[in-house]
């Protein structure tokens, strides 16, 4: 566990892609070392070398080289080369999701994070995941713009109100790591801190058992629909069916009214929830109104992971984008269509 009480030079490397961050990070710093070193230099020494000796003197004309010009523009063409493709490694290792996370979502809030298991356990400010396993983190926040940072890990992500951002990460030492706001988010900002619990698998899974739990994002998604938002009115099937049919909807390609096609993913879903004009299912009636203020963040996730689980998707290990079944009571190849909270579904 990381007991010191002073601020490490560099952050302990305790992610898979950590060093990879670090090499780039270190090679660009040598070669502006590289650089600037010779051209301070060379400043000083030809200003004492061509300082003005007598006035008005007619310097001596200096022609161009071919080898010289052919050297300064190979060099860092060369250089700025390999920045880019470090650059590109880099980004792909971090921001291409894996499929096989375990899913957590996150909900950034003046000035905290909550965040929720697949399990039902929440925490505030903590982050419990098991060593050596991907962990994909879905997020929102319910307010203005956050960044959620882990040093350690070397990766950070903006939190953007109204959609979903992802991160992911394979912890690679037991230890607990700081967890930042690394984007200014108000007078409390410095103070939206937490820290990351790395443990080994039957810790943590010791640790699952010893926490309370409370309904899981699935069963919270479920209680909305049926119950409390009634959108089992029209999508839950039978002969008063009137939006479209959720079963298989997740991951499919929907064909909406006008011939564009989207992919139903977790923003998708949302945005069927929140904005239900602007992506109307061809095949149905634009009839659904719209949540917006009406349920929260919390409640989004937990309506997005039901209509996952509806495709027979293991949403604690399911990618943003994945396959899945064919729609039931679809008409012909129409793919199912909107988000989960339709009481008057408008598809």
């Amino acid at each position: 566990m990381q007991t010191n009480s002073w601020v490490p030079f560099f952050p302990e490397q305790a992610s898979t892609f950590a060093w990879q961050v670090d090499l780039l990070y270190f090679y660009l710093i040598a070669i502006s070392v590289a650089f600037s070193i010779p051209i301070v230099l060379a400043i000083f020494y030809f200003a004492l070398k061509y300082r003005e000796k007598e006035k008005f003197a007619t310097p001596d004309e200096i022609h161009g080289s071919i080898m010289l010009e052919t050297v300064w523009s190979i060099i860092p063409f060369v250089i700025s080369m390999t920045i880019f493709l470090g650059g590109a490694i880099v980004y792909f290792s971090q921001y291409r999701i894996p499929d096989d996370g375990m899913n957590v979502y996150v909900v950034g809030k003046q000035w905290m994070w909550k965040i929720q298991h697949e399990t039902g356990h929440s925490e505030i400010n903590e982050l419990h995941v098991p060593v050596n396993r991907k962990i994909k983190l879905t997020m929102t926040t319910e307010d203005v713009l956050h960044d959620f940072s882990i040093p350690a890990f070397r990766t950070k992500t903006d939190v953007v109100p109204g959609r979903y951002t992802y991160l992911w990460f394979e912890a690679t030492k037991p230890g607990r790591y700081q967890l930042f706001c690394a984007e200014y988010c108000g007078l409390n900002h410095s103070g939206m801190i937490g820290w990351v619990y790395v443990m080994e698998q039957r810790d943590f899974d010791a640790w699952l058992e010893g926490s309370v739990a409370g309904e899981t994002p699935v069963e919270q998604g479920r209680d909305l629909f049926e119950n409390k938002l009634g959108c089992a009115s029209c999508h839950a099937g039978g002969p008063q069916q009137r939006g479209a049919p959720l079963e298989g909807l997740f991951g499919r390609e929907v064909r909406l009214v006008g011939g564009q096609t989207v992919i139903a993913d977790e923003e998708y879903i949302r945005n069927s929830i929140l904005n239900p004009s602007s992506q109307i299912v061809e095949g149905y009636q634009p009839i659904m109104p719209t949540f917006k203020g009406q349920v929260t963040e919390e409640q989004l996730v937990a309506l997005v992971a039901y209509v996952k689980s509806l495709s027979g998707a293991d949403t604690s290990t399911q990618p943003t984008r994945a396959p899945a079944a064919q729609p039931a009571g679809g008409t012909g190849t129409q793919p199912a269509g909107t988000g989960p909270t339709t009481g008057a579904a408008n598809r």
